[in-house]
């Protein structure tokens, strides 16, 4: 067997990882998921307190890419045709013509997700598996790059509805952001200590570092990436071990298996190998895993949290040497 050429995902990773870093201070874990959710067709889920650069790391990553972006900010009084657009009536043609929202873009930033009703967050449920949205009954196609970036704050809860188990679910990760280090946060003051509001990115030096043909390049490799038999029931024993424990009133689904299987080569394609390994399927599990499985009641009087749990079963279930 010929070996795989993973030259055009590591000239794509180093250099986005490089522009990213002019504007970003640390979180070299969520660039590094972001990264995988891109190489894989997923979305990600991020999480954290304010000010921790969510949206700023969005849209960094999306210029650099030299992504279309979008952003729609999720407020409570949000329509689905807010987001998806909809169709008014052309006195001058005597037709109607499609405005279209701001979900026809390559990737989306779906800032503070959860403050919206669930009416409006089901109407990404069909672009983020089909990547495409329908209008008065007629199908539109999204970008086949299309990506979901939503953010949401872990504290303020008033004025906030739960994410459904069938949105999430479509999340391929969900990631919670912790605060920088001291040093990180003395270089945040240093760089971006001198005004109050964001860096433009252009002043920061962040240059556009890809294109569709290199990001398309790259993506054609991802499936290539080889899958052993023995990783594969690894992949699959770790989701059923969220269904066979008692914590966890729902376990994670088939869904979360598949990707977890695609996202286990781009992380290998990632770490400059053309085979999956283990390791890859451990460092993605967590975040691919806490947001599906739902703890049961009796978890919850014991003040079990779903990390904890998932950590606990990853633990556990034997790994292939």
């Amino acid at each position: 067997m010929s070996e795989l050429d993973l030259a055009p995902v590591e000239t794509l990773a180093q250099a986005l990882r490089t522009e990213i870093n002019k504007a970003i201070i640390g979180q070299q874990d969520t660039i590094e998921l972001m990264l995988v959710a891109l190489l894989s067709g997923g979305h990600i889920l991020l999480e954290g307190v304010p000010g921790t650069a969510k949206t700023f790391l969005a849209q960094a990553f999306s210029y650099a890419l030299k992504l279309d972006f979008g952003r729609i900010q999720f407020t409570p009084d949000l329509l689905p045709g807010d987001l998806l657009g909809t169709n008014l009536f052309n006195f001058q043609t005597s037709k109607f013509s499609l405005i279209k929202g701001p979900i026809f873009c390559d990737l989306l930033l779906a800032d503070e997700i959860n403050r919206t009703p669930p009416k409006t967050q089901a109407a990404l449920l069909e672009a983020m598996q089909e990547r495409q949205v329908t209008i008065d009954g007629k199908a539109y196609p999204l970008a086949k790059t299309f990506m979901v970036i939503a953010t949401q704050n872990p504290i303020e809860q008033q004025g906030t509805y739960p994410l459904p188990e069938a949105q999430l679910d479509r999340f391929l990760f969900k990631h919670v952001l912790d605060y920088p280090s001291r040093d990180e946060e003395l270089e945040i003051i240093a760089r971006h200590g001198t005004s109050s509001g964001s860096a433009d990115l252009k002043t920061l030096g962040l240059k556009p570092i890809a294109t569709p043909a290199k990001i398309k390049a790259a993506l054609d490799v991802i499936p290539n990436v080889r899958l052993t038999d023995d990783v594969t029931h690894y992949i699959v024993d770790l989701v059923r071990g969220t269904r066979n424990d008692p914590l966890f009133e729902t376990g994670a689904s088939p869904r979360a298996a598949a990707m977890i299987a695609i996202a286990s080569r781009a992380k290998a394609a990632l770490a400059g190998r053309d085979y999956v390994i283990p390791d890859d399927v451990k460092a993605i599990a967590l975040p691919a895993l806490r947001h599906r499985a739902i703890l049961s009641p009796t978890a919850e009087i014991e003040g079990r949290n779903a990390d904890s749990v998932i950590s606990a079963v990853i633990e556990q279930t034997n790994a292939p040497r």
